[in-house]
């Protein structure tokens, strides 16, 4: 079973109009030509038209989720929607083998002026559930979404976060042989997006294919086996998830790397009372100051600094931080044990650890310097430098791989 497709996409194309008279237009033409017997200019772009996909393939199995990746605008909705039948291919083939039941947009179906309890078999019945089954799944699908009283309350009373949980509840209980999943994972409170990747992974588990388009990268990692990179309505790149979202985080990094060093006054930062940092440095094994490292070579941060007065105690504080802003690493130069003396004038700092075995991306480092503690701050800034950390090979599902020691021992 789980060897079967559930899906098979063969050299998949769609073309849109920007403009709607002329859409309208070139929809009577291809009509007309249709009557005549003739075949529409299908192939060729006419004006004002554009490739939202272009030529692209893949397969997705039964019992596997699928990620798919890329910028806004790079045709990942388009993509759902042409799976889900909203509208045909321009050119090329697909194969759904299973009812498909769709998460493009949870919630996308309810009435506002009608309840919650009413909406339940409003949406089901458009997944393709029976009235039976929805009395039989009634108060699973209503204990799942926890929303309590208000189930029986209009819809459009609400919040953002009842209405998402009430539309995803639906959805996966409707139990359709394929789930079509549009970042229905970035909304909601926290509870609720652990209980709901609970839920689809024991789907997946179960059988059921999941095509989970998300920005969320690492929920892609965790929850798909291959993943495939759509870039100006393209495939870039397809197979495993983490070489996908590795080299699709790389080349974002990058991007991102140069418009930053591009803005003269990025890295600039007024000093505070009289003490700031001129620039910070990468240096890598070699010695040599660069902007990329590969994971698990040594690393060191050379941070030059001035000050106009004495500083009596001064105590450094490095962050980096990864490209969604979450702290990769945090640590104070008194708290690892470092005291430095008086100092005035100019001088640099450097901050070395010999294996930063930091997954790819792009990185921001962040300086603090205080004068003793508890932190009587002189200059801070949380984007004081970028650089990039390339592959090495090795796979690292966190920001951060410790290359731990394990040990299996008996137990007589």
């Amino acid at each position: 079973m789980k060897n079967e497709m559930a899906i098979v996409a063969e050299g998949v194309s769609k073309k849109f109009c920007r403009s709607l008279k002329r859409s309208l237009f070139y929809g009577m033409q291809d009509t007309v030509r249709n009557m005549l017997g003739f075949t529409p200019e299908l192939a060729t772009l006419r004006r004002a038209e554009f490739w939202a996909l272009q030529d692209v393939n893949f397969e997705l199995k039964a019992g596997e989720c699928l990620g798919v990746i890329g910028q806004n605008g790079s045709g990942k909705s388009t993509l759902l929607r042409l799976l889900n039948g909203i509208f045909p291919p321009t050119a090329g083939r697909i194969e759904i083998r299973g009812r498909i039941g769709a998460l493009i947009a949870v919630g996308a179906g309810f009435h506002p002026n009608m309840t919650g309890r009413e909406n339940i078999f409003m949406n089901g019945t458009i997944l393709g559930m029976t009235k039976k089954e929805i009395n039989r799944k009634l108060e699973d699908i209503i204990d799942f979404a926890d929303i309590g009283e208000f189930i029986d309350a209009p819809v459009s009373t609400y919040s953002s976060g009842m209405y998402v949980r009430l539309g995803f509840s639906v959805a996966v209980h409707s139990l359709p042989a394929i789930i079509l999943a549009d970042e229905v994972l970035a909304v909601g409170d926290l509870a609720f997006m652990t209980k709901a990747y609970r839920k689809m992974m024991n789907y997946k588990q179960n059988g059921g294919s999941i095509m989970l388009v998300s920005h969320n990268l690492q929920l892609v990692r965790n929850a798909s086996q291959r993943a495939i990179w759509l870039k100006d309505g393209k495939v870039e790149r397809s197979g495993d998830a983490n070489d996908v979202c590795d080299q699709y985080e790389l080349e974002i990094a990058k991007k991102n790397q140069r418009e930053i060093t591009s803005e003269p006054e990025a890295n600039s930062k007024p000093a505070i009372r009289g003490v700031g940092v001129s620039k910070v440095e990468l240096i890598n094994g070699s010695g040599e100051i660069c902007s990329e490292i590969v994971s698990g070579e040594r690393f060191l941060a050379r941070i030059h600094c001035f000050s106009k007065k004495r500083i009596k105690k001064p105590v450094f504080f490095l962050t980096i931080f990864s490209m969604e802003r979450i702290v990769a690493i945090s640590n104070c130069s008194s708290f690892d044990g470092y005291n430095f003396g008086p100092l005035n004038g100019k001088w640099y700092v450097d901050f070395e650890v010999q294996s930063m075995n930091l997954k790819p991306g792009l990185y921001t480092c962040g300086v603090v310097i205080s004068d003793e503690l508890p932190a009587n701050t002189l200059f801070w800034s949380e984007n004081q430098h970028s650089f990039v950390v390339k592959p090495n090979g090795v796979t690292t599902y966190g920001l951060f791989n410790p290359f731990p020691k394990w040990s299996l021992n008996a137990i007589r």
